[in-house]
């Protein structure tokens, strides 16, 4: 190649090569500021707290295990009608029937958390309250507000040490995905789906690594959300329903179930999808 060829297609591909990275970077901006908007959306349509289902599920089968749900608006069941429709009560019910004994459940999430957020939340526990198994569901904040892949990874794989410290084992639900969100226009859901599937991958790996229980979350309720968005998705379009958190928590049953017992079979990387439910079966 001469030098003339070589120097005009040197800048050819130097042009487009800004041009992507200013295209990425604008779409990064305007999915930044689209998450913040759906945010203050969501603060007015569904308040700051899910349903308080706090309580001893199963109280008298006695000996009561220790449940707590840490994370994101996600894990505090933002959109649920009642205490029983949230994950958390769901999640109580399975594994006290599973165990045959009473379970104590702690919520300790908070809407609008970012994974950041959740060894706070851990420390808010009671020195006396030392969980059995703790469910983390968190990474949706962390997208819409831009923290870097290897930050979040990092504040997760700490949140899960900790709680291992303490004696608890730890389930990791994935961040939901994002292109299934009715309130997302394109093509902020489309990129959203590619980032909240990046996140989520990377929230698996990390979660087995250190000796978790990851469920690829999204993956798990893809289908049927996107198939029965009226159903699935609360009125904002931006968090579930109580349908949904039913949804959700079949997902993540089996892996709650495995955390506390060993000898329950332990759900696989390819994690089964959630059969549709019939509407009013929350």
């Amino acid at each position: 190649m001469e030098v003339s060829q070589w120097r005009k297609a040197s800048l050819a591909g130097g042009v487009v090569a800004a041009s992507l990275a200013a295209t990425l970077g604008g779409i990064a901006l305007l999915f930044k500021a689209e998450g913040r908007a759906a945010q203050q959306t969501v603060g007015h349509r569904l308040g700051n707290n899910g349903p308080d289902a706090d309580t001893v599920y199963r109280p008298e089968w006695g000996n009561p295990l220790r449940l707590v749900i840490a994370g994101d608006s996600v894990a505090a069941s933002l959109g649920a009608s009642t205490p029983r429709a949230t994950l958390g009560a769901a999640l109580a019910l399975a594994l006290a029937e599973h165990a045959g004994r009473a379970v104590e459940l702690r919520t300790m999430a908070v809407v609008g958390a970012q994974t950041s957020a959740v060894l706070a939340q851990i420390a808010r526990l009671p020195a006396s309250f030392g969980p059995d198994v703790t469910v983390i569901i968190v990474g949706g904040n962390d997208l819409t507000t831009h923290i870097p892949l290897a930050a979040s990874i990092k504040f997760l794989e700490l949140a899960i040490a900790n709680l291992q410290a303490w004696g608890s084992q730890v389930v990791v639900g994935t961040v939901p995905d994002f292109d299934t969100l009715p309130s997302l226009p394109q093509p902020l859901r489309e990129f959203g789906g590619q980032m909240s599937r990046r996140l989520a991958t990377a929230q698996f790996k990390a979660a087995a690594a250190a000796g978790a229980h990851p469920v690829l979350l999204g993956k798990a309720v893809r289908q049927i959300f996107l198939s029965d968005p009226r159903y699935m998705f609360s009125i904002d379009g931006f968090h579930p329903s109580s349908m949904g958190y039913r949804s959700a928590s079949l997902a993540l049953m089996p892996a709650v179930l495995a955390a506390y017992d060993d000898e329950y079979p332990a759900p696989g990387p390819e994690t089964t999808a959630v059969p549709p439910l019939r509407p009013g079966a929350d």
